[in-house]
């Protein structure tokens, strides 16, 4: 299993020290939502934060584009310290995906897609074998602390049923609203990366918060514990 706090839900005042926070914390990846007022109705950050995160740690940073154009951000992503770059599904209106994926594996990068709520999972389809991760986005995307829509737990079932008959490799990670409780709901239905914001930037301890979040998914799904990233 894989376990990604989202920088979305930390201190904006204090992100190097929320950074160092969550390097120590036993969690594997960080997770940077990008946000440009348009695609979503939220503004975050852009390159520059990224750049200067980077390095004060070596965790793996996956950063979700939630943008109407990113691909005038991928380089200054890929060039800011990005180990993997999600794109949506939904700019596929304009058949965009493909070229975008190609992209970000030109770049070197891992590459990632991602679905909102009301996205069938159907249209990620074409493209299973063409990535290393699928978010399905579990609440709205553009706010944290939300509640998880559990309507979406049907889209994991389905992601990992063909994960396993196509033989594919793609990691499952679920976004949004993920808490202990819900976290174990996820890891059943078939997910294995578990981005959280609130439940574990909010936190006294994170590294305690992640170990418990961890243990109760690895409950109810033993075979995650060996996932690597």
């Amino acid at each position: 299993m894989i376990i990604a706090p989202s920088l979305l839900a930390a201190d904006y005042g204090q992100l190097a020290k929320e950074t160092a926070r969550a390097s120590t914390s036993g969690a594997e990846w960080l997770h940077l939502d990008i946000m440009d007022g348009h695609f979503v109705p939220n503004i975050s950050f852009g390159p520059a934060i990224v750049k200067a995160l980077r390095p004060l740690t070596k965790m793996f940073f996956d950063v979700h584009l939630m943008c109407s154009k990113p691909e005038i951000l991928l380089e200054p992503f890929a060039r800011a310290g990005a180990d993997q770059i999600i794109i949506h599904v939904e700019l596929d209106e304009d058949e965009r995906v493909t070229p975008l994926l190609w992209q970000i594996r030109k770049l070197g990068k891992k590459v990632g897609l991602s679905l909102n709520p009301p996205t069938s999972i159907n249209l990620v389809q074409p493209y299973l074998d063409q990535i290393d991760h699928l978010l399905v986005m579990t609440v709205n995307p553009g706010f944290g602390g939300q509640e998880f829509i559990y309507e979406t737990l049907p889209k994991i079932q389905q992601a990992s049923a063909w994960r396993r008959d196509r033989n594919l490799k793609y990691t499952i990670g679920v976004d949004g609203g993920v808490n202990l409780k819900t976290a174990a709901e996820c890891a059943r239905a078939g997910g294995d990366v578990f981005v959280s914001g609130t439940t574990l930037f909010a936190a006294h301890s994170l590294k305690h918060a992640v170990a418990k979040m961890r243990k109760i998914v690895h409950e109810h799904d033993p075979a995650l514990a060996d996932l690597k990233v």
